[in-house]
């Protein structure tokens, strides 16, 4: 971070010791020409402010989490199609009765498609008063089947909705994420070239001071030979007074826009940095944005301006919400069949009739339906609804961001017509300075007329400088509404 020494306030102003002989005045100068830094490697550039917003603003890094947080939505919604291993064992004895012994183990492997359910059991059910119907030989029973949903579940089930959406989603989170660097950088511009203008209001200003103390202290010399009126050097005074309490004024709101800019500011670390006093902003570049440039900036809003990529990722989710809220209409028709085989682990061989085979097998059929649908039909309205509402989103986004992209063109396009006028109308005004000084030196004016003009040339640059500003503000906020940024990150 590099920047420019801060100058001096200029003195209030002292009567100077009389001088022996006529002294003129120094009165013709070159004076508000444009204010350049003293020492380059002092100026804190756009681009390093860039550079360090990027990298280490805490907002940028909070952005970066978006993503992560999608992933990790992702990430859980593949957890539903994670096989499963679940055991339970149950005993009971008392008195001297084996009264069951119970103990179940299953594997199930969930399918992506048709949301079939593959599963692979060991059940062992003895004892006394075990249910006849889940009893099972010594060895117990070993199992392999499948579960398929006929009706509500084949096309879309709840597991492979939310990942799908989830998947849609992700989308969504990194446009929020480009959206939010965008809006941080945004503003980050802004306070830069605020600071620009009132680093450079101050600039002129304190030249402002310096020349109108070395008219006050050349006229109340020549006033003290006579050969020229006091009250001339009260005016020249006053113009000094009145100047140093802009510059001093100024000097608060330059430390004031170097603060807000500092906000900006961090350390690897995450520890605040502050602008140093000594620092000095850039000069505007002043290129023009070409119409090429706008035609690609347009285009460039249209394909991927992170809202419309958000809304647009949000209308692929809710058309998956809305296919599985259709899906839950059908009834519920669950088929499930599993073939069976004694567990022996203590024999290589297992009988024939034991083992595997269409004669040993266990089949199930689920069947539900609500008669009225009210829940359902609810939500697949509701979900329908929400569609509706993110189409229209869209298309006012749509319209919004070309309409307000249009409109900093042609802001932009404003600025440089006034820039071009500014600068010849400032031309003018130090004509008409040097004149008045001219006229001065044959008698023919006032130090209030020149202290006039003078002025009037300070409030020129000064409302140039303005321009200069805006314009930059207005370019930056052109790339933001094109869902960009005008500077990269290096």
């Amino acid at each position: 971070m590099t920047g420019l020494a801060r100058p001096a306030l200029a003195q209030d102003p002292l009567l100077p010791a009389r001088k022996s002989g006529l002294e003129r005045a120094p009165l013709q100068t070159e004076q508000l020409a444009e204010v350049q830094p003293g020492d380059t490697a002092k100026v804190f550039s756009l681009q390093d402010l860039a550079d360090l917003v990027f990298a280490n603003h805490p907002i940028v890094k909070q952005a970066a989490l978006l993503s992560d947080e999608a992933r990790a939505q992702i990430l859980q919604a593949r957890g539903g199609f994670d096989p499963k291993l679940g055991s339970d064992f149950h005993r009971k004895q008392f008195g001297g009765t084996d009264y069951y012994n119970n103990w179940g183990n299953e594997l199930k492997v969930p399918l992506w498609p048709g949301g079939i359910d593959l599963k692979a059991s060991y059940d062992r059910y003895v004892g006394t008063y075990v249910n006849p119907e889940g009893r099972t030989p010594l060895n117990g029973l070993a199992g392999v089947g499948v579960s398929i949903p006929i009706g509500q579940g084949l096309l879309i089930d709840a597991r492979r909705s939310t990942l799908r959406q989830a998947q849609a989603m992700q989308s969504a989170a990194e446009a929020d994420r480009v959206k939010q660097i965008n809006e941080v950088w945004l503003q980050a511009a802004k306070d830069y070239w605020n600071w620009y203008y009132t680093y450079q209001q101050a600039q002129l200003i304190r030249e402002g001071v310096a020349l109108a103390d070395r008219r006050f202290q050349g006229t109340a010399r020549r006033a003290q030979l006579g050969d020229q009126a006091p009250i001339d050097s009260v005016e020249a005074q006053i113009t000094v007074q009145d100047r140093q309490v802009q510059a001093q004024q100024l000097q608060v709101d330059l430390q004031n826009a170097r603060l807000v800019l500092s906000n900006h500011l961090w350390s690897p670390q995450n520890q605040p940095l502050e602008l140093p006093r000594y620092a000095a902003p850039q000069r505007p570049v002043l290129d023009t944005v070409r119409r090429a440039e706008f035609e690609r900036l347009a285009d460039l809003a249209a394909a991927s301006h992170p809202t419309l990529l958000k809304l647009s990722a949000k209308s692929r989710q809710l058309g998956i919400e809305e296919r599985y809220r259709r899906e839950l209409l059908k009834p519920k028709l669950n088929v499930s069949g599993t073939l069976i085989s004694q567990g022996d682990f203590y024999r290589s061989e297992v009988p024939n009739y034991y083992d595997f085979g269409w004669n040993n097998h266990k089949v199930g059929v689920d069947f539900a339906f609500p008669l009225f649908l009210r829940a359902e039909r609810g939500k697949l309205q509701y979900a329908r609804i929400q569609i509706k509402e993110n189409v229209l989103e869209l298309q006012q986004s749509q319209r919004t961001i070309v309409t307000q992209v249009n409109t900093v063109y042609n802001t932009l396009k404003a600025y440089e017509r006034q820039l071009a006028l500014q600068a010849q109308t400032i031309t003018n005004q130090r004509l008409l300075l040097r004149a008045e000084l001219a006229k001065f030196e044959l008698g023919e004016s006032t130090i209030f007329l020149i202290n006039a003009r003078e002025t009037k040339l300070i409030d020129l640059r000064i409302k140039q400088e303005s321009l200069r500003a805006s314009y930059e503000k207005s370019r930056a906020e052109l790339y933001y509404y094109a869902g960009t940024r005008s500077v990269r990150a290096e």
